[in-house]
């Protein structure tokens, strides 16, 4: 096994008061990191410079997806509290009723029968426990499904925010352009944009193209292979439209660059293109896993938060700008006390 496939490579040290545990005062504000593939160059800039790195003619690709209430405190008629966490938004099935898989956490294991409450107006059925802490549900529930789930779960927040959601996360913990409702994570490289940037680039003659992937719990799984070709990412939803991949194509064609804007659009854009390079229109599941020696086909710039040590989106950044500049890059910026993961910094691979 090579260094490059090996997870123990992908590893850093990161002091702890350096993971982000709220947002900065102003979404703009963040710190971006300037990463040049060609000269190795690191600049130390603000989120606000980044449209100087943005050329007229290139096209900037969002992923729109929203996130929804994933988290829910429920209990049992014990009075025991158990938490489920809902790993995609719940299929409807007739009115008042919705199916879920979910991971739960209790005191006690819960049982295949048992019901339990949240907040009025849902009640939770288990269907079946399965292993690893999974199982599947029935939500029953009066009135509309995401206006339920809005007064009875909480912002789905990583682990690594050690503390409770509070008021603003609702509005923080959600991109400016979020339409399409089904993550239970945010595309977090999307949550620097204010509107008047995004107005900016369209001024200065920047495509804005959106795009859609239902980030899945899937995506911050940990690697548990030392081998991490031997991981396997969970399937997420995508959508990319005949319009979308009309602006991308015709921004390639008058030599313009694609700018994802974060993993998320990464993934889903480097799985739709064919074997000759061509972008095609999707609507469907993606499992694609980008670590080193993928071809990337379609992007060209990324714009990305800093990522946890031996993680699959650490894996992808080193693949498109490999994996010893960016733990140098990593390394800086643990040093210039850079804020991490999903409220922290930003950084420009160019």
């Amino acid at each position: 096994m090579t260094v490059d496939f090996s997870l123990f490579e992908y590893d850093y040290h990161l002091p702890s008061h350096l993971i982000a545990q709220y947002p900065s005062g102003d979404r703009s504000s963040a710190r971006l990191m300037v990463l040049d593939r060609k000269t190795n160059r690191i600049s130390h800039r603000s989120f606000r410079d980044l449209l100087n790195y943005i050329e007229p003619g290139d096209c900037l690709v969002l992923n729109d997806t929203r996130v929804f209430p994933a988290r829910l405190n429920c209990v049992k008629a014990t009075k025991g509290k158990v938490e489920f966490f809902l790993l995609h938004f719940p299929g409807e099935n007739g009115k008042g009723v919705a199916f879920a898989k979910a991971l739960y956490r209790s005191s006690k294991p819960v049982r295949q029968g048992q019901k339990v409450r949240c907040k009025a107006p849902l009640e939770i059925e288990i269907l079946q426990v399965r292993s690893a802490g999974q199982v599947d549900i029935k939500l029953l529930y009066q009135g509309e499904l995401l206006s339920v789930l809005e007064s009875c779960g909480d912002v789905p927040l990583p682990p690594y925010i050690r503390r409770s959601p509070v008021a603003s996360d609702t509005e923080q913990y959600q991109t400016i352009y979020a339409r399409e409702i089904g993550s239970v994570a945010a595309p977090t490289a999307g949550l620097h944009f204010v509107e008047d940037q995004l107005l900016l680039a369209g001024e200065k003659g920047v495509n804005i193209v959106r795009i859609t992937l239902h980030v899945g719990y899937g995506t911050f799984a940990p690697i548990r292979t030392s081998d991490i070709r031997k991981h396997r990412i969970h399937h997420e939803w995508i959508s990319v439209t005949e319009s979308a991949v009309k602006k991308m194509a015709s921004t390639r064609i008058r030599g313009g660059r694609i700018v994802a804007v974060g993993t998320t659009t990464a993934r889903a854009l480097e799985s739709i293109v064919n074997d000759r390079g061509e972008i095609r229109p999707f609507q469907g599941l993606c499992d694609l896993y980008i670590m080193p020696g993928h071809r990337f086909r379609v992007i060209d710039c990324l714009i990305t938060n800093f990522h946890l040590p031996k993680s699959s989106l650490l894996i992808l950044v080193s693949a498109f700008a490999g994996r010893d500049r960016i733990l140098s890059a990593y390394k800086e910026a643990v040093d210039e006390d850079y804020r991490f993961f999903s409220y922290g910094d930003a950084m420009l691979i160019v």
